[in-house]
């Protein structure tokens, strides 16, 4: 019986455990250019016990910041700023992987320099408001990117995952899960389009699979990976259940086909664990799980690895408090609660480190 706590190979990266830590927006690149600073260095090494590290959302350019203060790969400055980080976390046993993330229609012109706005799949604005340095904000209707912009995007992602590995990141995830762009052209409330980019449900998964298979031509698929939340309705997405178990089939078997590094799935809430062994049964590689609980996923959910649901399982909210947490998790605790009043917008889902901008 395969143990949480068993070593496994991700094509060749060797991680010591089965536990990762999930990838939390935490909104600190107080660096210049927004670039990673000593604490993110102390963050990241302090949880280099974790068999896999996967930072926070990353963004790929400009265009695709969504919060204030997140960081980017998309600069020198940024690039040789976390190479400090892989070298601490290295330097510690651990390995380390870039989540990049474009968020699209999530964000503000606030955020963003000169005359740029928010771009999406579709210019349908996103309900609710998004906390700024000005105060919240009501989202605005992004602009359509067009068919050579959405080219260009994808080139932006593997750009990017090129600067992750110069600065020395065991390999990339790619965000399309909690409403960012790549979600925004899988789901069909946020993917109006006619062109090839969207209207059916083929169509819908062709992004994903092209930033993907940019990725894997820039750096390897031993070094790619890419999150997914099939039904997530975070970031005002709409996710039918029956049209999910259409297009997430079709885009995970695209993915199949190129020999990832692993498969990380969010499971959007409860009900779902039925569409993750559907998927599970469709990707023949490594699959981690975040999955789906009433609190933050805790030491029971270790029985997934044992059961086979999945190969890796992510934990957040327990990381931030416990930096220790394998340790913890091995021995049944003692576990520090987290501070709940940080937190922005569930509890380990992946965009839950949220601060008052003043740390």
């Amino acid at each position: 019986m395969t143990l949480a706590f068993d070593p496994i190979d991700l094509s060749g990266t060797r991680l010591s455990n089965r536990i990762a830590m999930a990838p939390m927006t935490r909104s600190r690149a107080f660096g210049p250019g927004l670039s990673p600073t000593d604490s993110t260095v102390e963050y990241y090494a302090q949880r280099a016990s974790a068999g896999l590290i996967i930072t926070e959302g990353i963004q790929p350019s400009v265009v695709g910041q969504g919060y204030p203060d997140t960081p980017g790969l998309h600069s020198e400055e940024q690039t040789a700023a976390w190479r400090r980080v892989t070298d601490a976390v290295h330097a510690r046993g651990g390995r380390i992987f870039a989540q990049l993330m474009h968020a699209g229609r999530i964000g503000h012109p606030s955020l963003l320099p000169g005359e740029l706005a928010p771009v999406g799949a579709s210019a349908v604005a996103a309900d609710g408001q998004l906390f700024t340095h000005e105060g919240p904000k009501d989202f605005v209707t992004p602009r359509e990117l067009t068919s050579d912009e959405v080219r260009a995007t994808i080139d932006d992602f593997a750009a990017a995952a090129r600067n992750a590995v110069e600065a020395g990141f065991d390999g990339v995830e790619l965000h399309g899960a909690n409403g960012y762009l790549i979600h925004q052209f899988l789901a069909p409330n946020t993917n109006l389009r006619s062109d090839e980019w969207g209207g059916s449900g083929e169509a819908r998964i062709r992004f994903a699979v092209e930033v993907t298979k940019a990725v894997v031509a820039a750096i390897g698929a031993e070094r790619t990976a890419i999150r997914i939340s099939p039904t997530n309705g975070y970031n005002d997405i709409a996710e039918p259940l029956d049209d999910a178990e259409r297009v997430y089939p079709a885009l995970v078997r695209e993915l199949d086909a190129l020999g990832l590094a692993y498969l990380h799935i969010l499971e959007g809430g409860p009900g779902v664990r039925e569409l993750t062994l559907a998927l599970r049964k469709e990707y023949a590689g490594t699959v981690v799980l975040n999955a789906a609980t009433d609190g933050p996923t805790g030491h029971g959910e270790l029985a997934l690895i044992e059961d086979g649901v999945a190969d890796l399982v992510s934990y957040g909210a327990l990381f931030l408090a416990n930096p220790d947490l394998p340790a913890r998790l091995k021995t049944g605790g003692p576990y520090n609660a987290p501070d709940m009043s940080t937190f922005f917008g569930g509890d380990d889902k992946g965009y839950i480190d949220y601060p008052a901008l003043t740390d």
